[in-house]
């Protein structure tokens, strides 16, 4: 600017186009003060109608009610404590005035997030919420490899972004985020608090088909309840949120559920699958380990997923992990059960069995 007129420089400066979160400030502001007048004239007009209807005067008039949207559908339970929220009032006809402190509705302008947000344990594409596509851009503008806006919409720069993110940090590149990818950015939540856990069963006690529980089972009534939309019929359900398997039986009861250790990867495909082979002793992908009563469900291109014993370690004939360790995701992508767990599952899950990851 040097050389320019003073008066130019302030004309060049007004013409300057305001940054968008300014914008937002500055729209924010305005939305609250058109808010306020409108409040203040409604309560001018109780109080008018109030002091006519001492008098006895006519002049009865409409009551503006200052509405918030709706907190908890708006804004998802992990984030509802992370911090404070913003109020947007609008005047709508009705009874009574009573704003609440609320997150914005999303199908607006988002809300400005907090730092420490994160995201459901699921994948986030374009068909997720916009809050949690939130989350996600805020992340990885944090981390520098998006520019864009805080829009809610998972569109091609923040594929792009999430690419680049994996690309660079050696992830596997699919331009979603799922777990991996929430983990590196800090916004997957406390899996720990995700498990279902139940009381360990009293020694010997056994399942409506005779076999013994293992510290981490649970049979009948004792157990936790099946999943929504975890399918009809005779069937395996297994939810990875919980790191929890239910078997069931063609009339729906639970006849036992149980933990695993399942994979530390995005390598379970969620759906409908089948047992397609069984063996009585498999080894990993790597040769090093030795995997029990394997029932395979899901092929990918390094081998063969499936629910097996605990792993022992080909060199020493040692277990790979204990029963306390279960409902913590620790394998390459099977499912690793307690023995006695993946004794019952060779007696029930048969070639064709029904397999339903959740």
């Amino acid at each position: 600017m040097t050389g320019r007129d003073p008066r130019e420089r302030r004309e060049l400066r007004e013409r300057r186009p305001v940054p968008a979160p300014r914008q937002q400030r500055e729209r924010l502001l305005r939305t609250v003060v058109v808010a306020g007048v409108i409040s203040s004239v409604g309560v001018f007009a109780v109080v008018a109608q109030a002091r006519d209807a001492e008098t006895g005067a006519p002049g009865a008039v409409d009551q503006i009610a200052a509405d918030a949207p709706d907190a908890e559908a708006a804004t998802p339970a992990g984030l509802a404590a992370a911090g404070p929220t913003t109020t947007v009032a609008t005047a709508t006809a009705g009874e009574g005035s009573q704003p609440t402190d609320s997150a914005p509705d999303l199908a607006g302008a988002p809300t400005e997030l907090t730092a420490d947000c994160t995201i459901p344990p699921k994948t986030i594409s374009n068909e997720s919420e916009p809050i949690d596509v939130q989350c996600l851009q805020q992340a990885l503008q944090r981390e520098g490899f998006y520019t864009g806006a805080l829009s809610g919409e998972f569109d091609f720069a923040t594929s792009a972004a999430v690419e680049s993110l994996q690309t660079e940090r050696d992830l596997f590149v699919d331009g979603v985020a799922g777990r991996e990818t929430g983990i590196e950015l800090g916004i997957w939540p406390e899996e720990k608090l995700l498990v279902v856990r139940t009381p360990p069963p009293a020694p010997g006690t056994q399942d409506s088909w005779g076999y013994t529980l293992s510290s981490v089972a649970s049979t009948g009534a004792d157990a936790p309840p099946l999943p929504e939309n975890s399918g009809t019929g005779r069937r395996v359900v297994y939810e990875r949120i919980s790191q929890r398997v239910w078997a069931v039986s063609e009339d729906g009861e639970i006849i036992r559920s149980w933990l695993v250790a399942g994979s530390q990867y995005n390598n379970e495909m969620p759906g409908t699958h089948q047992v397609y082979s069984r063996s009585e002793q498999s080894t990993a992908w790597n040769g090093r380990a030795i995997l029990p009563l394997m029932i395979r469900w899901l092929q990918t291109d390094i081998g063969h997923i499936g629910f097996h014993g605990i792993p022992i370690h080909v060199s020493d004939g040692s277990p790979y992990m204990t029963e306390d360790e279960l409902g913590t995701r620790l394998s390459g992508g099977c499912q690793r059960q307690a023995n006695a767990d993946a004794r019952f599952m060779w007696a029930f899950a048969e070639v064709g069995t029904k397999v339903v990851v959740l």
